[in-house]
């Protein structure tokens, strides 16, 4: 478990499935910028089934609040910069429940996940994406102390067009 003041993070346990799985299609969890169309009902236990949601690939723990409840999740994948190891990076993405919108939890998580793969990983670079009119995840990442370094134009296709992401970026040792 990654401590923090508000909340902790973990792995994700056979016993959280079915609360999961009822989040996949709902908006309060998702949100609109993390809404790629409908998935799977049981899409959590598929992915819980195939790898255990922690792999070099892709991995997912929960962000937990102090009085226990699970108030989202946050993500991880490589992104890779070029041919040799040492060009990886890691991109990191989040959902919260709207409840725990605004109130530090989501950028405790990401400053929490970063430090924490600088910790095990020997990496440079943990980078993150969000929409460009998502103005709160925006001022989250920025109090998680990651830079914002531009604009990538009409880099993601979600509800039906494209759309522009602003790219932020917190490097080793900041």
């Amino acid at each position: 478990m990654i401590e923090g003041t508000l909340i902790n993070l973990r792995p994700v346990t056979r016993d959280d499935l079915a609360l999961l799985d009822s989040w996949a299609n709902d908006r309060d969890f998702t949100s609109e910028y993390n809404d790629f169309g409908l998935v799977p009902l049981d899409a959590y236990s598929q992915r819980f089934a195939d790898d255990g949601m922690l792999t070099e690939r892709a991995s997912t723990l929960l962000i937990v609040a102090k009085d226990g409840t699970i108030a989202g999740d946050v993500a991880y994948h490589p992104a890779v910069y070029g041919p040799n190891a040492g060009s990886r990076a890691f991109n990191i993405g989040i959902s919260i429940r709207a409840e725990y919108r605004g109130k530090g939890y989501g950028s405790e998580a990401q400053r929490l996940l970063a430090a924490y793969l600088f910790t095990i990983h020997p990496i440079a670079r943990v980078e993150a994406s969000t929409d460009i009119t998502n103005l709160p995840e925006q001022r989250a990442l920025e109090k998680a102390g990651f830079t914002r370094e531009g604009v990538l134009r009409k880099a993601q296709w979600r509800a039906g067009d494209w759309h522009d992401l602003v790219v932020y970026s917190k490097l080793r040792g900041e």
